[in-house]
């Protein structure tokens, strides 16, 4: 019999409202852009959207008009959805043609109803065709009255015809249903397709893809703020000089201010830390010490940034040989997935809904237990 999966005959558990003591955030401030601005941190368990989403009008102040007094350590849930609110109510459009309103009308209301999920977790539903494809519901209409893009990373590779085949234009929750009628089924051929998709799952259990890392690199602008969501997690997203960035707001890394975006260059979860200005950041180890420049994965990391920009000068000097975004991307992320790679590993297990927000098996530090109610549906 299959395993229990999101959407099946069960509804997948969903985490309690925070408690008392977990309404209050931890300001963190940083040096963005030439100003001071604050970044809210997260503690065990804490509303991944909600800060998510506010981490990034704040990052954008100058344009989302979102500040904290100068002398804010901490903030409640309550103020943030305020901020939030204000932010919303502020996207009314210019145009006062009575359809136009009454559509903003309607959209404000549906949201509104929307934005208390914020803080307990948002029902998501990937899509595998693209980076920006989630099947649709009310919690994208945040997003979208916000113009924040909203993106992952699990796509299926166009290179595997029997997985684009079996997986198609379906979503995460069509994807489980079909597997379950296929391996059902009496038809052999539908047999074979529902084994191929549930291969698919098992292979991509860390929800992110080689070939969706080359098309968010691609797809993504540079200097754009997104929302990232993978593994029932949501993360504030950057394109900086072609490289993809995450938002630390692990409360632990509080008083760290040389630890501000974590990179997201491998499917492995392999990364490494920058400051605000997106500088290698020597994190200090478990016993008090700073790690120097000898560490081999700080060195490796180095070395593959010094040489992205040399093929970078290369095809300044050679128009002929410029690569586009895509082809780029694809081909640095070869190099490295081979120099990390050098003998093929086994498959990781599908994540079943308890698995589902684990960290992929082979990151380097540990985070605090991820958002059971960011449930993918």
């Amino acid at each position: 019999a299959p395993p229990p999966v999101p959407g099946a005959a069960a509804e997948p558990p969903r985490a309690q409202p925070p408690a008392r003591d977990q309404d209050f955030y931890c300001v963190k401030w940083i040096r963005w852009k030439g100003e001071r601005t604050p970044v809210v941190t997260q503690s065990e368990n804490g509303p991944c959207p909600l800060l998510a989403i506010m981490n990034v009008l704040l990052l954008q102040w100058k344009a989302s008009g979102v500040k904290l007094p100068p002398q804010k350590e901490v903030i409640t849930a309550e103020e943030l959805m305020a901020h939030l609110g204000n932010c919303i109510l502020a996207t009314q459009p210019r145009d006062t043609s009575e359809g136009l309103q009454l559509n903003f009308q309607q959209n404000i209301s549906d949201t509104m109803t929307v934005l208390p999920k914020l803080s307990t977790g948002l029902d998501v539903n990937v899509r595998f065709t693209g980076v920006s494809d989630f099947e649709y519901t009310p919690e994208c209409i945040v997003f979208d009255l916000l113009n924040i893009p909203l993106y992952h990373g699990w796509l299926v590779d166009p290179q595997s015809p029997e997985q684009v085949q079996a997986v198609g234009k379906l979503s995460y929750n069509q994807l489980v249903e079909k597997i379950i009628t296929c391996k059902q089924a009496s038809d052999s051929g539908l047999v074979s397709e529902g084994l191929v998709a549930e291969q698919f799952l098992e292979s991509t259990a860390s929800q992110l893809t080689f070939h969706g890392l080359c098309e968010l690199t691609a797809r993504a602008r540079e200097g754009e703020l997104g929302v990232f969501f993978r593994n029932n997690h949501f993360s504030t997203m950057i394109k900086h000089k072609g490289h993809l960035y995450l938002l630390v707001t692990d409360q632990g890394f509080l008083q760290e201010e040389g630890v501000v975006w974590e990179s997201l260059h491998s499917v492995d979860g392999d990364s490494c830390f920058c400051d605000t200005e997106f500088c290698l950041s020597h994190t200090p180890g478990k016993d008090g010490a700073t790690a120097g420049p000898s560490d081999h994965r700080l060195q490796q990391r180095q070395v593959d940034q010094d040489y992205m920009v040399a093929l970078s000068l290369q095809q300044v000097q050679d128009p002929s040989s410029v690569l586009s975004d895509l082809e780029l991307a694809r081909q640095l992320q070869q190099e490295e997935y081979q120099q990390h790679h050098p003998h093929p590993h086994p498959a990781p297990s599908w994540p079943l809904p308890a698995q589902a927000g684990a960290r992929p098996a082979g990151e380097r530090r540990q985070r605090p237990k991820p958002d059971l109610d960011c449930t993918l549906l």
